[in-house]
């Protein structure tokens, strides 16, 4: 790969101070089987690991031979040596519900579980899964039972949503808008509702056509509930993204050679580089080799071209043939053919001129070339040297797969250009990124063997002929 430095994936996942591996990238460039395939290479290398996913389609659990995913961890069978793995899925409403039950008295927690405007909150509010993801792996890093945490980012246009959506998250359950709905809840009875009747009539009134008066209603009863927990929130979001900013923390980014998805990972880059966080390096995935690469995408055309032009030119007696260099047509190879034969008729009559007493009736046989069976392979449209040596049209299917197979070999060859033009654009922007080179494989991954092929190709760092 020229200048540019090669990411080494072992010596990351082998260093012990290394406790926290974040894959990030956009959606679509092989995200979920990185971070799994480094679960099981960091495993099967002493580890014990555990990997976060938080992709929706659910391919690990498939991938890892585990009936399903869930918000607990799950040990994966079939890792060899003396590590082990373990795999998640990320449950948000589950993660949620798990810090008010751990952060609120048994009334509170049912009264904040069972209010519509936290079941929709905890659902499916903007920045509720990242923010999630944040303080499960808090949590996952707080248990100590694993020295290596491996996060499968979610999947999203925006470039850093992991990490923006809990300073998100934390501003809206810390703002002015929730604490104004807050105070009345504060001052408490009459007071609190002259308050909210004098205080915020005009609010309260566009929030009525706006949310409803049910809605807004949901809203205060879920404010007074969670009030003694909105620092928490804010407090383990700042915790955890300190802990992404520490030393012990990798970020890897990964992409296909695509150009939409390097420019995505360069924005992921420069992002990380303005919050601080430490980059590793990117991932590549899906990058075509070829084991031919010798052969130019233009002369592979150029001689599939060759090898059609060869099939339809007439050569004697209408058959195919191929140019030679000492034949520049095929009816030069046709009057070359018939000097042949006429010296060979000539040869023939002087030699039986010379015998003294002459059988005619050979010599008659002699002449007639059509009847002699000696003859009879060399002259006739029938009957044609050429025809007989190629026997059945065979050579003819043999040129035309060989044409396919180079026309085949000159799109691959066009593919890895282009891969490497739109790498190249990237490695210019950003030359001290470490780049790691995943070979694109014939099928998908779905087991535990495909998992380790990717280790194995991610710890050569290098393309791989495919």
């Amino acid at each position: 790969m020229g200048g540019v430095p090669l990411l080494e994936t072992d010596p990351l996942v082998d260093d012990p101070a290394t406790r926290i591996i974040v894959c990030c990238g956009s959606g679509g460039v092989g995200k979920t089987t990185t971070a799994a395939a480094l679960g099981v290479r960091a495993a099967e290398r002493g580890r014990k690991a555990v990997v976060l996913t938080i992709d929706p389609a659910r391919r690990l659990a498939q991938s890892m031979g585990i009936a399903s995913l869930d918000n607990t961890p799950r040990q994966v069978d079939g890792i060899r040596g003396e590590g082990r793995l373990h795999a998640m899925m990320l449950d948000m409403k589950r993660t949620f519900d798990e810090i008010v039950e751990a952060h609120a008295d048994a009334e509170r927690a049912r009264a904040i579980l069972e209010n519509p405007f936290y079941q929709s909150l905890s659902a499916g509010f903007a920045g509720t899964q990242e923010y999630m993801a944040m303080e499960k792996l808090g949590q996952l890093r707080a248990r100590d039972e694993w020295d290596l945490i491996i996060v499968d980012t979610p999947p999203s246009r925006s470039a850093l949503d992991f990490l923006d959506a809990p300073k998100r998250l934390g501003s809206f359950l810390d703002g002015r808008f929730i604490k104004m709905l807050m105070a009345p809840a504060k001052i408490g009875g009459r007071a609190g509702l002259k308050f909210l009747n004098v205080g915020m009539s005009m609010m309260t009134g566009t929030l009525d056509k706006l949310m409803g008066a049910q809605l807004l209603r949901d809203v205060q009863t879920f404010v007074a509930a969670m009030d003694t927990m909105f620092g928490g929130f804010r407090t383990r979001a700042d915790a955890t993204y300190r802990l992404l900013q520490a030393p012990g923390t990798a970020f890897l980014v990964v992409a296909a050679p695509e150009r939409d998805a390097l420019r995505e990972a360069a924005y992921f880059v420069e992002r990380l580089a303005a919050e601080d966080m430490p980059l590793a390096g990117l991932v590549l995935n899906r990058v075509h080799g070829s084991g031919a690469a010798g052969l130019s995408a233009e002369r592979a055309i150029a001689a599939a071209e060759n090898l059609d032009e060869s099939r339809i030119v007439d050569q004697m007696y209408g058959q195919a043939g191929t140019r030679t260099p000492d034949c520049g047509s095929p009816t030069a190879e046709g009057e070359q053919d018939q000097g042949q034969h006429e010296s060979a008729q000539r040869a023939h009559h002087e030699d039986h001129a010379d015998h003294s007493e002459p059988d005619h009736s050979d010599h008659a046989d002699h002449g007639d070339h059509t009847d002699h069976p000696e003859h009879a392979d060399h002259e006739g449209p029938n009957h044609t040297p050429y025809e007989s040596a190629r026997g059945a049209g065979e050579p003819d299917a043999a040129e035309a797969l060989a044409a396919g197979l180079l026309r085949l070999h000159a799109e691959r060859m066009q593919v890895i250009a282009r891969e490497q033009r739109t790498r190249d654009r990237f490695t210019a922007l950003h030359p001290e990124v470490p780049v790691a080179e995943v070979a694109a494989l014939p099928g998908d991954v779905h087991d535990l063997a495909g998992l380790r092929a990717i280790g194995e190709r991610l710890a050569a760092g290098g393309p791989n002929p495919v």
